[in-house]
C-alpha cells in the first residue's frame, strides 16, 4: 500500500494541477461523486466547498470519503485515498483562495457568493493506493 509521503502520491495531490473526484454517500446509500480541487494541508488531502452543498452535507452525516486523483497527462497514473473527512470553516476562505491560485492562477477565488460560508475538509486516510 502507498503512503501520502510517497513522491508519486505527493506529485499527484500537491505538485500538479490535477482535479480530484470525491465520492460520498447520499442519505439513501447511493454514491454521489463530484469533481473538486485538491491539495495537501498539514500532510493530508484537503478539499473545499460551500456549506450546504450536497457532498459536504453528506460528509457531515457520514464522514467516509474516497478521493481519486489522476494525472491529466497520463490518466492511468492515479492515487485513490479512502478515509474519513473532518470539516472546518476556520481558514476555509483562505484555503479556497490558495486553491484558486493553484488551479486558476489568480490571487483570490473569483466565484464567492454573498453570504456563502466555505468549508475545508481534511481527509485522514485509511487506505492509499497509487498506480502508474
Amino acid at each position: 500500500m502507498a503512503s501520502l509521503d510517497d513522491p508519486g502520491v505527493r506529485k499527484l495531490l500537491a505538485e500538479q494541477r490535477n482535479h480530484a473526484v470525491i465520492s460520498t454517500l447520499d442519505e439513501d446509500g447511493s454514491v454521489h461523486t463530484a469533481v473538486v480541487w485538491v491539495d495537501l494541508v498539514d500532510g493530508r488531502p484537503a478539499v473545499n466547498s460551500a456549506v450546504g452543498r450536497r457532498w459536504p452535507t453528506n460528509l457531515e452525516r457520514d464522514p467516509r470519503v474516497t478521493l481519486t486523483v489522476y494525472d491529466v497527462a497520463n490518466p492511468y497514473e492515479y492515487v485513490e485515498v479512502r478515509g474519513t473527512a473532518t470539516g472546518t470553516t476556520e481558514g476555509a476562505a483562505a484555503h479556497i483562495d490558495r486553491l484558486a491560485g493553484k488551479f486558476l492562477g489568480v490571487d483570490a477565488y473569483p466565484y464567492h457568493q454573498p453570504g456563502e460560508q466555505r468549508i475545508t475538509y481534511l481527509v485522514e486516510p485509511t487506505r492509499v493506493v497509487h498506480r502508474g
